[in-house]
């Protein structure tokens, strides 16, 4: 297995970009932490109206919320490595599959770089020969461009599983103590009206805050996510009621 570090040298951003901040690679992480982030508050404050409807003993919710953020933070950490380790080993059985058939049948291997660079409008025969064997002259060169152009591998599927884990960890546990933190300090009936606040606050600057890198306009992005944010917090509610009633009739 080709060691993870000749992996990330293999899809190495060229140095070219390294003034173009929009093409950073550390823009990749925005996808692990929004998902960390809004998942943690949401899942948080669903959780959370879940067990007001239920139960008004402040305590039972407090203790309960925080098992509940601290659990979520461990699986979100756990899913986000296995997930990026399982993509990264498939990837890495590709390279080598790929790279053998560079050795074993250069050939064919040619032949389908000719036909994915006549496929990108280079139809001059001298024109199409002269990159096929620009490209074929390094085998490097060779097996990055089939990784990307063939198997559509790009360097952010090389990311460290633990950073990944990590991140979305991480991210969950900040997102998780958003809609918590009035819990600890006030009592029932006032945390819930502040916890409301905390996040609809949150979710809000969340969906701003990205657009730092996705370029979409911060208002809609906002509140797009306080939409989504509202909607949870309703069902649970609901369900809350609904099995503090279910729960009445056992």
């Amino acid at each position: 297995m080709p060691p993870f570090k000749d992996l990330k040298e293999l899809f190495e951003i060229p140095r070219i970009y390294a003034e173009e901040t929009w093409h950073s690679p550390s823009g990749r992480l925005v996808r692990e932490i929004v998902f960390g982030i809004n998942d943690g508050v949401i899942s948080t404050i669903g959780f959370l109206f879940g067990m007001v409807g239920a139960v008004m003993q402040h305590q039972i919710i407090l203790i309960s919320g925080l098992a509940e953020v601290l659990a979520g933070t461990v699986s979100m950490f756990v899913g986000g490595y296995l997930s990026t380790k399982s993509q990264q080993e498939f990837f890495e059985h590709e390279i080598r599959r790929e790279k053998s058939e560079i050795e074993e049948m250069p050939a064919k291997e040619r032949e389908e770089i000719r036909r994915i660079y006549q496929a990108k409008g280079f139809q001059d025969p001298k024109e199409l020969d002269l990159v096929v064997n620009r490209i074929t002259a390094d085998k490097r060169v060779w097996l990055k461009c089939m990784m990307e152009e063939e198997l559509g591998l790009i360097l952010e599927s090389m990311d460290s599983p633990v950073k990944v884990g990590l991140v979305i960890g991480a991210s969950f546990l900040v997102g998780g103590f958003i809609p918590l933190i009035p819990y600890i300090f006030l009592d029932t009936a006032a945390a819930l009206k502040a916890s409301l606040i905390f996040t609809a606050v949150g979710l809000f600057c969340l969906g701003a805050v990205k657009t730092t890198i996705t370029r979409q306009p911060w208002f809609k992005s906002g509140l797009e996510a306080l939409s989504i944010g509202a909607v949870a917090c309703l069902a649970g509610y609901g369900i809350g009621l609904l099995l503090k009633q279910l729960a009445g009739t056992l």
